[in-house]
């Protein structure tokens, strides 16, 4: 019998002060049997830093066609598609030929900058992709606000982002290791 995913509910606020987007919603997130507390906050932080009325949840892990998240435009054509973790190079090549615009949240430090040294000069080649990278630390920080009911108030300005559940508050910023041309 296949373990079934464990299912946590999300009130999120968001005030991205750097694209002026505001935002109050509830969120269902399903953690498949395989899935760290570390990446499902990580899939939050994403969905968060790109939130708007389009983003979407896929299944993730359950599906090799689909990104974490995704965004179509009102003509079906893949918009935004983000991917976590390290991928391999053709992934991120058909996500690039499939979408305008491709956002890879990279973690695990120590294989995340092996990778980066590997496939740094071929996808500098894939111009409509952007690679953010979290370290341990900051991963480790963001996966203690999981919760099965979380409540949570993220602050969005100048690349830095502040998350509060009310009682525990953090400070995180991403490292942008290649931009979108």
């Amino acid at each position: 019998m296949a373990l079934k995913a464990t299912i946590y509910k999300a009130a999120v606020n968001i005030a991205d002060l750097d694209r002026q987007y505001f935002s109050d919603v509830q969120l269902t997130l399903a953690r498949h049997p395989s899935e760290t507390a570390e990446r499902m906050m990580l899939r939050l932080l994403a969905w968060v830093l790109n939130a708007g009325d389009k983003l979407q949840f896929t299944k993730g892990l359950s599906s090799e066609d689909e990104p974490e998240l995704w965004e179509h435009h009102d003509y079906g054509r893949v918009r935004l598609w983000i991917e976590l973790g390290l991928p391999e190079e053709r992934r991120l090549k058909k996500a690039s030929s499939q979408a305008d615009h491709v956002i890879l949240y990279a973690y695990s430090e120590r294989a995340a900058q092996v990778w980066w040294q590997q496939n740094r000069d071929k996808l500098a080649a894939l111009g409509g992709l952007d690679i953010w990278y979290l370290d341990d630390e900051q991963l480790f920080r963001l996966s203690a606000f999981a919760d099965r009911n979380m409540t949570l108030q993220f602050t969005l300005q100048e690349g830095v982002i502040w998350l509060s559940d009310g009682e525990r508050h953090a400070e995180f910023q991403l490292t942008h290791w290649q931009a979108a041309k």
